[in-house]
């Protein structure tokens, strides 16, 4: 969430990174809106500070008459305060009413992009920020896609999926389930080893853990909803691990708090269609590693990096062909200050497939959260978040079998070894 003090002082620059994510002019518009609402605010502030200085005054008026004898002119001095106590009461309503309207409004809006960010309406305007530089896959004739692959070698099934719960639920099966659960376990051992401290969270978090990391309002069509208890399905394990910290004050020294997560993802996928959720391409649930970090906002920009490079070496240890994308401002997550992008090559398909997003977020989710950090000064400051996928299994999954099968089977990458137990399936 944008904080007031940004949009007031800094009007001319949130409004040009708002051009970058293409926002309509009536969006834009809602800036002043809320201005004007804070002025509202102000004002009525004022007045509610002169009403009670007033009381306390008359108040103080009332005891000496009332030690003077004078009763009837005590009286009538009690009851001017009680009419300035109602008055006090619409006052406060309407202060707290203004303070709910700006809330909401200010929870609609995006972050502003970082200035780094490019311009751009979609997908097709985002920057290469850095692309594989060796050869493709060969692949052998005849090679298969993933879906394919995985019913030649019963690693995994989407119609059983859909038989117990629905489309976009996959089975995993015999060496399909040990190659899943080896990254997960490869990806968590990366983390620790780059000093992240493990998360097991819960799957299911509350509204204010949603709202807190902007998945409400925003993505709220895209969460499953447990509507009996008010819970969400976690879209990722960034929400849960990253509201550890609501509503805390965190040492300066304590940072950068570094974490990392195994959960299952939940996502709706509304809308989705065509040859894009083919197979693991896009699914309702899928498994994913995440990593979160709070830092400093002064280093948050070079933590960002050492996150994309953590991911690159994922990849590089995978022998996966990828590349990374700055995101232009049309195509970027609505909490997003600056996003990379990984995608990986599908040899079999000749498509790429997104594999991770690293953000930096910047105070705007530690501002829907109060998350902030005593600085030096001992003043209570916001902090930035940031997290990314290190790494989303699903089209890994699928990018490995596709990238690595032979004649005779699909190779295992060496990294992985030491966790399936094989080298060939």
């Amino acid at each position: 969430m944008l904080e007031l003090n940004t949009i007031r002082n800094q009007k001319d620059s949130v409004i040009e990174g708002y051009k970058k994510r293409n926002l309509s002019e009536q969006t834009i518009a809602e800036l002043d809106a809320i201005l004007a609402l804070d002025d509202e605010r102000k004002t009525i502030q004022t007045q509610l500070d002169n009403a009670l200085a007033e009381i306390n005054a008359l108040s103080k008026e009332v005891g000496d008459l009332f030690k003077a004898g004078k009763q009837d002119q005590a009286g009538d001095l009690k009851t001017k305060v009680a009419g300035i106590k109602e008055g006090i009461k619409s006052l406060e309503q309407r202060h707290k009413d203004i303070k709910d309207l700006i809330e909401e409004k200010l929870l609609s809006l995006p972050n502003v992009p970082h200035e780094s960010v490019p311009f751009g309406k979609g997908a097709e305007d985002n920057e290469v920020f850095k692309s594989w530089d060796k050869a493709f896959p060969s692949l052998p004739e005849n090679a298969l896609p993933h879906w394919e692959l995985a019913e030649k070698y019963d690693l995994f099934s989407l119609s059983l999926g859909a038989h117990i719960t629905g489309s976009g639920f996959p089975v995993y099966k015999g060496k399909g389930a040990r190659l899943q659960r080896a990254l997960i376990s490869f990806f968590l051992d990366e983390a620790t080893d780059a000093g992240f401290t493990e998360i097991i969270p819960p799957l299911l978090v509350n509204k204010h853990s949603a709202r807190g990391t902007g998945q409400l309002p925003d993505k709220e069509g895209q969460m499953y909803y447990c509507e009996k208890d008010d819970l969400y399905l976690i879209p990722t394990a960034e929400v849960p691990i990253t509201n550890l910290y609501r509503d805390a004050i965190i040492g300066v020294d304590e940072l950068p708090i570094k974490m990392t997560g195994y959960t299952p993802c939940f996502r709706r996928e509304a809308g989705s269609y065509g040859s894009d959720v083919k197979g693991l391409n896009r699914v309702h649930q899928f498994d994913k590693v995440e990593v979160v970090v709070l830092q400093h906002p002064d280093k948050s920009y070079d933590t960002l990096m050492d996150m994309v490079n953590h991911v690159e070496g994922l990849l590089i240890k995978l022998e996966l062909p990828y590349r990374i994308l700055r995101l232009c401002g049309g195509d970027m997550g609505f909490n997003s200050a600056l996003t990379f992008d990984f995608e990986v090559y599908s040899a079999a398909q000749e498509k790429w497939l997104e594999v991770s997003s690293v953000s930096n977020f910047e105070s705007f989710q530690a501002n829907r959260m109060m998350l902030r950090y005593k600085d030096t000064d001992g003043k209570n400051k916001l902090a930035h978040t940031l997290n990314g996928s290190a790494l989303a299994l699903a089209r890994i999954v699928a990018s490995l079998l596709e990238n690595n099968q032979t004649r005779d089977g699909i190779d295992i990458p060496y990294v992985l070894r030491q966790y399936t137990g094989f080298d060939k399936i």
